[in-house]
């Protein structure tokens, strides 16, 4: 029977990590023609994927010493290593699997603090072109990107796989009484998140509308360079509230509860949030950027995210159109219904044992 070992070290990372989870549980448990090993921190791995073989390995990634360590570990009983993210072994021989979210370092580099990280994604993305077997993006944004800075030569190597939205989401109904209505922003507070336009924009709705604006993530790292922003925060008090940290079972009490998610994001290579609102039914607005109107479709009102006054139109347009609000809500539970995470995995199972 073949061999698949998978890296596993990024279980716990926000994004990749619900990737890892919810693919790996589904394929781990079920009937097929090889066999799983997974690469992590061993004491983690076990607890989530009982039974399971795992080699211990907890290097840091982007480092010298992961590629030393991955180089010793993935021995010739392995017939295939699958990495969910681009930083590859660059010494294997064994086939590679790579999953590709997004080329953000690549395509934001006005984001991307240091030379140094800037100058490892483009020499890994050369040798990924070189040595992956095969290359799974997660949007068909992802897969243009992908063709730039791959060559187009890489295209019959590249397929597309979206992500699902965990069934939980669907079944969370019941809503929670908060003391005053609210807009909401899900995600971490990263420069290309936008947070600070939308600040801006909901300044300017403060005769308009009601509703506060609450922030799920921490504050901590909220660093703009626009002093004006913490002006507008401080002068509106508690009609802005940083939630923190939140479990899952809070964050879709949070989604749940909004009378809209809005999500200004300048670039995404998939954007679960805004599927994970519509599944729940809270309506969405969301910004025109890169994968977003691929992954939301006509289940979302869209805005510019450059530019405030637009930002700010939208919001107000909607929140004050009850018919328009209950429109998006049946749309984004059609719409999120179309990504589930056993369609994923349907897919991912024939790559890898196409590669296998």
């Amino acid at each position: 029977m073949k061999n698949l070992l998978v890296d596993a070290r990024m279980i716990r990372s926000s994004g990749i990590g619900t990737y890892l989870e919810n693919i790996l549980s589904r394929i781990i448990t079920m009937e097929k023609g090889f066999n799983v090993t997974l690469l992590g921190d061993k004491e983690i791995l076990s607890e989530m994927f009982p039974n399971t073989d795992i080699i211990h390995c907890t290097c840091s990634i982007y480092s010298i010493k992961e590629q030393i360590e991955l180089n010793r570990k993935i021995t010739k009983e392995y017939d295939l290593f699958w990495s969910p993210h681009y930083n590859i072994p660059v010494l294997s021989s064994t086939k590679i699997l790579v999953t590709v979210h997004d080329f953000f370092h690549l395509d934001m580099p006005q984001f991307v603090s240091g030379i140094d990280k800037k100058l490892y994604s483009k020499f890994m993305f050369k040798i990924l072109a070189r040595k992956a077997n095969k290359v799974i993006t997660v949007s068909e944004f992802s897969k243009s990107r992908a063709l730039i800075y791959l060559g187009r030569k890489a295209d019959c190597k590249v397929d597309v796989v979206y992500n699902g939205v965990s069934e939980d989401w669907f079944k969370f109904r019941d809503k929670k009484n908060f003391n005053k209505p609210y807009i909401l922003y899900v995600g971490n507070v990263k420069p290309h998140k936008n947070l600070p336009n939308l600040i801006k924009a909901y300044e300017t709705l403060q005769v308009d509308i009601k509703e506060n604006l609450v922030i799920v993530g921490k504050k901590e790292g909220f660093i703009t360079g626009d002093d004006s922003i913490s002006e507008i925060s401080e002068k509106l008090g508690n009609k802005i509230t940083f939630t923190g940290y939140v479990g899952d079972e809070e964050l879709k009490e949070w989604v749940k509860g909004a009378k809209a998610l809005i999500f200004p994001s300048l670039y995404e290579g998939f954007g679960l949030p805004p599927l994970e609102a519509m599944a729940c039914g809270t309506p969405v607005l969301t910004s025109h950027a890169a994968s977003l109107p691929e992954v939301c479709e006509q289940a979302a009102i869209y805005f510019d995210p450059y530019d405030v006054e637009d930002i700010a139109g939208k919001i107000k347009e909607t929140l004050q159109d009850e018919d328009k609000l209950q429109m998006l809500s049946k749309k984004g539970l059609e719409q999120a219904a179309k990504f589930t995470w056993e369609k994923s995995v349907e897919q991912h199972l024939k790559i890898i044992e196409s590669l296998l």
